[in-house]
């Protein structure tokens, strides 16, 4: 008996999403995703969910992946093992954003009546949901293991809001534009829970970070690297993209990512260790 013939080499392309912003509205989504890079490669292309942003990382660092939209420090801690992060996202003209500690709206909580309270943080890897907020906490002298009596991760930014409105927390942070754009707090979070910007207050705003972006598994081959790249880079330029931009991505358009860009982003995470 012969041989089996090798197995042809997969022709489809994995594109991973992170849980950020709850899975039930990535997966919604994702059918406009897969279409779209479907087009721009000539291929089948299979979008998914992880479940995590530690899974996020592992699944392109293993070829699990092909590309992912990834928030800034799995952008960080990827590109300093080789990969390249073709795009970044830019929002309100802005390739950077903040974080902001919020709380309900009416609950009068400042960073110094903090003590006690519990917080819903996104992910250990979130840049807005974790990393920049306990980064500000402990310059300003605040441990959060000494400041909060409960600390909880819920997996993206809705079930970290949705837990300070369901009265399991106290205080969570989100996303939000830079100062620069004149734009608040409650910007981010109509992104998350549209018409609940009314609902949260400030409690303090965070230092700035490099906007998220799509970096390329190591084993894509370049052309095709080069097409994804070029559609992502054209995608404001119909109406179909736009409106992928912003229900997808949180963004207007995408830019070339510089080389190295998420570099800086390692303070930070040092500065929350």
């Amino acid at each position: 008996m012969s041989a089996p013939p090798p197995n042809p080499a997969r022709f489809s392309f994995r594109f991973g999403l992170p849980p950020s912003l709850g899975n039930a509205l990535a997966r919604e989504r994702a059918e406009r995703l897969t279409s779209f890079i479907e087009k721009a490669l000539g291929r089948k292309v299979e979008v998914s969910v992880a479940s995590t942003y530690e899974a996020l990382a592992k699944d392109l660092l293993a070829g699990r992946a092909d590309a992912v939209w990834a928030p800034p420090f799995v952008c960080a801690r990827v590109e300093a093992m080789g990969v390249r992060v073709l795009a970044r996202g830019v929002r309100r003209g802005r390739s950077s954003y903040r974080s902001a500690l919020v709380a309900k709206a009416g609950s009068g909580l400042t960073l110094d009546s903090l003590q006690g309270t519990r917080v819903a943080w996104v992910d250990r890897d979130s840049v807005g949901g974790y990393l920049l907020p306990v980064a500000s906490l402990k310059a300003k002298g605040r441990e959060p293991v000494k400041t909060f009596a409960a600390q909880q991760f819920a997996g993206s930014y809705k079930a970290a809001l949705e837990a300070v409105q369901g009265g399991q927390a106290d205080v969570a942070s989100i996303f939000c534009p830079p100062e620069s754009t004149g734009l608040t707090f409650a910007d981010g979070v109509e992104v998350v829970l549209p018409g609940k910007g009314g609902a949260f207050e400030l409690i303090a705003y965070t230092e700035e970070a490099p906007n998220d972006g799509v970096p390329v598994g190591m084993g894509v081959a370049p052309e095709v690297a080069g097409q994804l790249e070029r559609a992502l880079l054209s995608l404001h330029e119909t109406e179909d993209g736009k409106r992928l931009l912003e229900e997808l991505f949180s963004a207007e358009r995408f830019e070339p990512a510089p080389r190295m860009g998420y570099r800086a982003l390692y303070r930070v995470a040092l500065a929350s260790l």
